[in-house]
């Protein structure tokens, strides 16, 4: 199967090829000037195939760019675009107080001062003029290093934007719970917490130091607050992949404060500590059957499907409601005839997922008052009737995104992204595109390491 990607050396757009090999499929792609690249991105079961979701693409309601260079390079959104937004990303700082193996942002070493209120709010007002209100994810850096950050809420709830979440390391949510209340009075919904495993040992290895406790404290003081968790592990192989399953288990335990757990496979895009094997990556069928493995059956394989905003290929997700006795129920099911039925409008999937992530990222919604089943009942009544009490309070889901970087970026699922970063000069650049970086980390958008593309110094590399 032909598309482009781009080279990891010179950034360059160059043809690419899915290529299957058994169960696996591989990107592969040659640079008339660097050569051979082929990286894997799919391994095992589901088959690759039966994962495709048709769409027919929807362009955004409003592209602030031509197209002059062609894809990747003219974000903003351009005319090429095939997806509405879902979520918008606004980084908020440059500034962490951690130090990280690997992060998208390369947060930490940047001389860039925080963008001010007023550009803030000029940044609300261009995801408007875009055709929001959509989802809005404050990040950076680490966000909660702003004080005005309940300010920074406020004014977006004040403009119309109905869910807004937090990207943290949730370590000041475990130091100063007076910060926490202001959050929650400013009006936020969700915090999507880095948590990487169940044990100071992985935090260690990826974070620099242990975190575990603090994790807890912070994940309990949201639960007192009423803010929403999802719990975000980078998986890494060799480090916390065998987690998984105990992950799930520790999210489960902190129901319903905790709305579901979202894997995000490693990518080597930001800080990242070299070239790329395939040993160092893990693929969506990977974390899908380590899943069932290691939860000993609670969550099955085919609980996931693929999703209907992103590109099949970018994402899974499972939706369950956690029952009295510890199970997870599901309430999706993978189904590979239905999945290549009749397409799907790309906006209709957009808006639905971001309905479904405001109802079911923010606080669960509290227990309904009504009686409980008659007396005398039909058999299996009352079952379903506790099924859909509990449907309205512990839903659970359990998700992952596999971003892409130099290696294994694939432009025509980059052109169905729905994750869009808001740049300093108020364009709208898909988040794989915005944290691009080459084998030398340097970027095509980020502005602390902004560089032309192609690269010509690189180009006149033999």
């Amino acid at each position: 199967m032909v598309t482009e990607s781009i080279c990891p050396r010179c950034l360059g757009r160059i043809p690419a090829w899915r290529v299957k090999r058994g169960n696996d499929v591989f990107l592969v792609k040659d640079c008339p000037e660097h050569g051979h690249f082929e990286t894997v991105v799919w391994r095992g079961q589901p088959a690759y195939e039966s994962w495709v979701r048709p769409k027919i693409p929807s362009q955004p309601p409003v592209c602030f760019t031509g197209i002059d260079k062609g894809c990747p390079f003219d974000c903003g959104l351009c005319e090429a675009h095939r997806q509405h937004t879902c979520t918008a990303l606004l980084e908020i700082t440059q500034r962490c107080n951690l130090q990280c193996s690997f992060c998208f942002a390369g947060a930490g070493g940047s001389q860039l001062p925080d963008p001010d209120f007023q550009v803030i709010k000029g940044w609300y007002e261009k995801i408007l003029a875009a055709g929001g209100p959509f989802n809005i994810q404050l990040s950076g850096g680490e966000p909660t290093l702003r004080d005005d950050l309940p300010e920074i809420i406020a004014l977006g709830v004040s403009l119309g934007f109905k869910f807004i979440q937090i990207n943290t390391n949730g370590l000041r949510l475990a130091r100063d719970p007076n910060f926490v209340v202001k959050l929650k009075e400013a009006g936020l919904a969700s915090a999507f917490m880095q948590f990487d495993g169940v044990t100071d040992e992985v935090h260690a290895a990826l974070r620099g130091r242990p975190l575990l406790e603090e994790k807890i404290k912070a994940i309990e003081q949201c639960a007192a607050d009423d803010i929403g968790v999802v719990l975000v592990p980078t998986l890494v192989p060799g480090v916390n992949d065998q987690q998984i399953g105990e992950i799930i288990k520790f999210a489960v335990e902190h129901a319903p404060a905790v709305r579901g757990v979202h894997f995000q496979p490693v990518s080597y895009f930001g800080r990242y500590p070299g070239v790329p094997a395939d040993k160092d990556r893990i693929t969506i069928p990977e974390i899908i059957n380590a899943i069932e493995m290691q939860t000993r059956g609670l969550v099955k394989a085919h609980n996931f499907e693929p999703p209907g905003c992103e590109n099949a290929f970018c994402s899974f997700h499972g939706n369950f409601v956690l029952m009295q006795d510890g199970s997870l129920s599901p309430w999706t099911k993978h189904d590979p005839a239905q999945c290549s039925c009749k397409p799907q409008i790309a906006a209709l999937g957009a808006a639905k997922t971001r309905d479904f992530v405001a109802r079911h990222w923010a606080k669960p919604a509290e227990a309904c008052s009504c009686s409980a089943a008659p007396a005398e009942t039909t058999p299996g009544w009352e079952e379903l009737d506790n099924f859909l009490a509990r449907l309205r309070t512990h839903t659970f889901t359990i998700s992952g995104m596999a971003f892409q970087d130099a290696w294994n970026l694939d432009l025509e699922r980059l052109r169905d992204c729905c994750i869009h970063v808001i740049s300093p000069e108020g364009m709208l650049i898909p988040f794989c595109a915005y944290n691009l970086t080459d084998q030398r980390g340097r970027s095509l958008y980020r502005p602390h390491a902004a560089v032309a593309a192609p690269l010509e110094d690189e180009k006149k590399t033999p």
